[in-house]
């Protein structure tokens, strides 16, 4: 990139919509991150008035919410004192994704407001001498901020009864009718009125001494929020809209007794756990969570992580609005609008359609082509994966024998890694091993699994695969490559195949593999890394219909295919 146009093409685009104001109020948070000295300084000020004026019109909570996405960081002291003097929920979610140096945080400090200052106090990474300077500033600033208003909270309260008037002193003076008192008691009454008004009557029913108050409306199951533990493993902070539900509870009574990385303070990845309390927490999660130790003594302080539900509990506690597969899919069909519409550019000049172009002009259109090709088939792997996760999509029964479908695989792998020195030694089963895929969607299951590791096998490596079959289940296990064997989570490994013969997909081998897992869940299978073994799972198909045999066995009757 010989020129840096993306601040001034980001600009050039009005944002008619929420969605496209929420999405371009995430590109300017990137682009004003990290402002280059190249830049226009006009340019520069027309993003940061776009800025405010898209603040004000995207709710606060919305802007928090961006502001505490995990892909958000604020490295410039310029972006996190604007937002600091935002709404108070902005200007936490902002100061607590700020990363700056210890000079930029001393320079900042001073001119944060002091509500602002007293966000900090959640951060446990900030340097000695920038806590130090906050202790200097004074404690009273590092409090709860102030209530948004005295007015909202006297309706609230029950109407005292009237208290007897004493006779005044005789040349005292009446309070005036339309004093300010006179008209805050007026007030009041008013809106006491309207609400007994508006409340619908309950009959006999108790009422709370503090006043009538509108029946809460069912909150929303949580999804997922961060947290931090102390040393004894006890949470003593999470996310504003479950702190309530969770503050004061330890995660060791959450597991179960066979989950040793807690006393042992290991890493917490994927642990699952169990929640009992309040309608919006409770239930089943997974926990991510990591170990912190002091800079200074290196001393255990605590975990710091997240609660996330599982896939399934997450899409059956979805109630209402669109879903996560909704969302997603809608994003991938604004991004292939304009991605399908440089391609087909590209190959109207390629195919020189409206009339005759320069043959090095053609070549740059077919390579644009074949990248935009390339980008949309990862679309559509995305798009897939997200369906299949969500539970959105079904795959299509069919029927076949996978023997013959490992066998042909293998027969297309052999010659592209035999030039490496690299093969794959396979021991099969005697066919027929039927499952319920039909024979593209088996043929596309099995090619991205050992299209995966073959394209990842070094020079002169064998790989060891095996395909058997028992009474219920297929079972087809390949030797992990030495290339994926070293990643700790073979379902988030990036590595791309070292042979550009071999595509298992876009988006590495991590991807390609929790899409080959979801469509094996998908037909009541499994993938799962055994050892140094990659084993695949799925049902062996018993019956005449098209469908998996039932996990008890039952309903096998009607004969083998």
């Amino acid at each position: 990139m010989r020129f840096d146009d993306r601040l001034a093409t980001v600009l050039r685009h009005r944002a008619a919509g929420a969605r496209a104001a929420r999405t371009q109020f995430r590109q300017l948070l990137d682009l004003l991150d990290a402002p280059r000295e190249s830049r226009d300084s006009s340019l520069l000020a027309a993003g940061w008035l776009r800025l405010g004026a898209l603040g004000e019109a995207i709710p606060a909570a919305e802007r928090a919410a961006i502001l505490r996405d995990p892909s958000v960081r604020i490295r410039s002291p310029e972006l996190a004192i604007h937002l600091a003097e935002d709404e108070p929920e902005v200007s936490a979610a902002a100061l607590s994704r700020a990363s700056l140096s210890p000079d930029d945080w001393d320079a900042l400090i001073p001119r944060l407001p002091i509500r602002a200052r007293g966000f900090l106090r959640l951060r446990r990474d900030l340097p000695e001498g920038t806590v130090t300077l906050l202790e200097r500033l004074g404690i009273h600033d590092r409090g709860l901020p102030q209530p948004e208003a005295v007015e909202a909270a006297v309706p609230d309260q029950a109407p005292l009864a009237p208290e007897p008037v004493e006779p005044s002193p005789e040349g005292a003076q009446e309070e005036p009718e339309d004093s300010e008192i006179g008209a805050l008691v007026k007030r009041i009454e008013a809106f006491r009125v309207a609400r007994h008004a508006n409340t619908p009557d309950h009959g006999d029913a108790p009422r709370l001494p503090l006043g009538d108050r509108a029946p809460a409306t069912e909150r929303k199951a949580a999804t997922g929020f961060g947290f931090t533990a102390d040393t004894e493993g006890r949470i003593d902070w999470a996310d504003p809209q479950v702190a309530p539900s969770v503050v004061g509870m330890r995660l060791a009574d959450c597991f179960s007794a066979d989950a040793p990385a807690l006393p042992l303070r290991l890493p917490l990845q994927g642990q699952l756990a169990e929640v009992t309390g309040a309608p919006g927490v409770a239930g089943a999660w997974l926990v991510d969570a990591a170990p912190r130790f002091s800079d200074a003594t290196g001393a255990f302080t605590g975990y710091a992580g997240r609660f996330r539900r599982p896939v399934e509990a997450a899409a059956n506690d979805s109630t209402g609005g669109d879903s996560e597969g909704d969302r997603m899919r809608q994003l991938l069909h604004e991004l292939r609008t304009p991605v399908n519409a440089i391609q087909g550019y590209a190959e109207v000049i390629q195919q020189q359609l409206f009339g005759q172009v320069p043959h090095e002009y053609r070549a740059i259109a077919a390579t644009v082509a074949g990248d935009a090709a390339r980008i949309m088939a990862g679309f559509d792997e995305m798009d897939r994966l997200a369906r299949l996760e969500t539970g959105a999509f079904e795959i299509d029964p069919g029927a076949c024998d996978l023997c013959a479908v490992v066998t042909r695989q293998l027969a297309m792998l052999g010659p592209v890694i035999e030039p490496r020195m690299a093969a794959i030694e396979a021991r099969i089963a005697p066919p027929p091993c039927p499952v319920a895929l039909s024979q593209q969607a088996a043929e596309a299951l099995v090619w991205r699994m050992l299209a995966t590791l073959a394209g990842a096998a070094g020079a002169g490596e064998r790989m060891q695969l095996t395909l058997d079959r028992t009474s219920r289940e297929v079972l087809l296990g390949c030797e992990i490559p030495a290339g994926l064997a070293g990643e700790h989570d073979i379902f988030s490994a990036t590595a791309r195949a070292s042979s550009g013969a071999l595509s298992a997909g876009a988006f590495g081998a991590g991807f390609a593999l929790r899409l080959v897992r979801a469509e094996a869940r998908a037909i009541g299978g499994s993938l799962a890394r055994v050892d140094d073994v990659l084993l695949l799972v799925l049902p062996l198909l018993t019956g005449i219909e098209a469908v998996p045999s039932p996990a008890n066995g039952a309903g096998g009757n009607a004969g083998q295919v």
